[in-house]
C-alpha cells in the first residue's frame, strides 16, 4: 500500500472510528461527529471554491474531481484531477489561506469532509501521516511545476501528447482500455492552454495518425511509445 493510500485509510479510521486515537476527549468526539460529513456529489456539484475560508478537508473514496483556476477571461485552467484517494483542502489549512483554487465533481462522488481542528490534532499526533502530507504537498507542486512547464515550453500539439499520458498515468484505464474520464473538447483543451477548436482538430490528427482511439468522449491511448516522443514526456 502506498503512503498515499495510507493517508486515505488514515483519514476514513478518523472519520468512521476516531475514539481508537486516542487523542479526543469526550467533547471532542461529540463535536466531531455532529460536524463530519460524507457528500455524495453529482457530476458538475461544487465541492470547492476559489476564495472561501476552508473549514476541513476533503477526502475523495469515490469518483474523480477537477481541480482548476479561472482567469481573467473567464476560462478553466485545469491544474490536475482527484481521484480515488486523493486529499482536497490540506494545503489551504496547512498555510492559513484561502483556496486557491475550485474544485468541481466529473462524476458521482462519495467524499469525507473532515473538520480542520479534527486534521490538525491527527496530524499532531500521528508524526507518519504528517510526513506522508508533505510528500503528498511536494508531489503536487512538482505537478504544478510540469504544468507550468509544459504550456511555456512546449507545442500544443507536444502538450496533448504528454496530457494524455498523464491522464493515463494518474486515472488508469476501464476494461476496454479507455482512460478513466469522459472529457469534453473544451475541457481538453482548457488543460493544454489552447482554443477548442484547436483541441478538436488536434484529437482529429491523433486519431488519423491512429495515435489513439476516441469513442465519444472517451480516449485510448494506441501508440505510446509515439506520444512519449512526440511529447518528450519523461513519466
Amino acid at each position: 500500500m502506498s503512503e498515499f493510500n495510507e493517508n486515505v485509510e488514515t483519514i476514513k479510521a478518523l472519520f468512521e472510528h476516531p475514539e481508537k486515537f486516542g487523542v479526543f476527549s469526550t467533547e471532542d468526539l461529540i463535536e466531531f461527529n455532529a460536524e463530519k460529513k460524507i457528500l455524495n456529489l453529482k457530476k458538475a456539484d461544487e465541492i470547492i471554491q476559489e476564495g472561501a475560508t476552508p473549514k476541513g478537508i476533503y477526502c475523495m473514496i469515490k469518483g474523480t474531481a477537477k481541480l482548476f483556476k479561472v482567469g481573467f477571461n473567464g476560462k478553466e485552467q485545469i491544474l490536475r484531477f482527484v481521484n480515488e484517494g486523493d486529499i482536497i483542502g490540506y494545503r489551504s489549512i496547512l498555510s492559513q489561506e484561502a483556496f486557491g483554487a475550485s474544485a468541481t465533481a466529473m462524476s458521482n462522488c462519495e467524499i469525507y469532509y473532515v473538520p480542520e481542528k479534527f486534521f490538525i490534532k491527527l496530524l499532531e499526533a500521528n508524526p507518519k501521516l504528517a510526513f506522508n502530507i508533505l510528500q503528498r504537498i511536494a508531489k503536487d507542486l512538482g505537478e504544478y511545476a510540469r504544468t507550468i512547464t509544459y504550456l511555456a515550453q512546449k507545442t500544443v500539439r507536444e502538450r496533448l501528447a504528454e496530457v494524455l499520458l498523464l491522464l493515463e498515468a494518474k486515472l488508469g484505464t476501464d476494461k476496454d482500455g479507455f482512460i478513466n474520464i469522459s472529457l469534453t473538447r473544451e475541457e481538453t483543451a482548457n488543460l493544454i492552454g489552447t482554443a477548442t477548436e484547436s483541441a478538436i482538430r488536434l484529437i482529429s490528427e491523433f486519431k488519423q495518425d491512429h495515435l489513439i482511439e476516441v469513442e465519444g468522449r472517451k480516449i485510448k491511448i494506441i501508440e505510446h511509445q509515439k506520444l512519449t516522443k512526440l511529447g518528450h514526456v519523461i513519466l
